[in-house]
């Protein structure tokens, strides 16, 4: 198989996979210039409710293809980070699921999501000081505001791989997953985020990145909404609640 994004979808849960196992499903150029409008399509179809992002095989992604960096590396960042404001900035809850290697641009990509669940065993790394290269600001804010500024120097000043384990301990990871449990595990979490409220969720998802200035609007909606009354009914009759609202199309 050519280096491609895949994608399906079923049951509210859009899957997106990066292909490239001859290099063990680096980013190519093409790649990162397809991920931001396939990005697009998804958080614009109202039937998708949580996007998981992983790799085919047994790998999650070793960054960036090297062989691309030998024309213009610039090009090749300025994609790179594209692609992560994208998924970072998609409106519904992102999770990546992870084997084996999560390396550089991976990284960067696992990082941009809300939630990363991995597999023992997988590394990871983020490793522009074996290339000279120096990682975006916006990428090292990014990290350093998910594993502290510790842990961001210790992983961008060496370049050195972390195992799933200490991933975990630092905040990179949210559950390590024993083998072969992984994918059962992300289908059982992401069907019980598509099963709860988006208006909560969308919400949460904006505070949580820090953006402040629209609690006028999210009261807005929650105020002329019917999500609240729709959770209260259901608790108190015992049945799984029917959310209602939706993502804008626009968003």
């Amino acid at each position: 198989m050519e280096p491609q994004l895949t994608h399906s979808a079923a049951d509210g849960i859009a899957t997106v996979v990066i292909h490239n196992p001859a290099k063990r499903n680096a980013m190519t150029a093409d790649m990162w210039r397809a991920l931001p409008p396939l990005l697009a399509t998804l958080a614009a179809d109202p039937d998708v409710r949580v996007l998981v992002l992983t790799g085919a095989g047994g790998t999650f992604c070793a960054g960036a293809d090297i062989s691309t960096l030998k024309g213009s590396p610039e090009e090749t960042q300025r994609l790179a980070v594209a692609a992560e404001e994208t998924l970072a900035a998609f409106p519904k809850p992102t999770l990546a699921a992870v084997r084996g290697h999560c390396v550089g641009g991976g990284a960067q990509l696992a990082a941009a999501c809300d939630l990363r669940f991995a597999e023992e065993g997988s590394l990871f790394g983020v490793t522009p000081a074996k290339l000279g290269l120096v990682y975006p600001a916006s990428s090292t804010r990014r990290l350093a505001a998910l594993v502290g500024p510790a842990t961001a120097k210790y992983l961008l000043f060496s370049g050195e791989l972390i195992d799933s384990e200490r991933a975990l301990r630092t905040g990179f990871l949210d559950e390590v997953l024993p083998s072969g449990e992984l994918d059962k595990r992300v289908t059982e979490f992401t069907r019980v985020l598509a099963s709860r409220s988006r208006l909560t969720q969308a919400a949460a998802k904006e505070f949580a990145n820090g953006r402040t200035d629209r609690d006028a609007h999210w009261a807005e909606q929650a105020r002329t909404g019917d999500e609240a009354a729709e959770g209260v009914a259901a608790f108190l009759e015992r049945r799984p609640p029917e959310f209602s609202w939706t993502w804008p199309t626009s968003a």
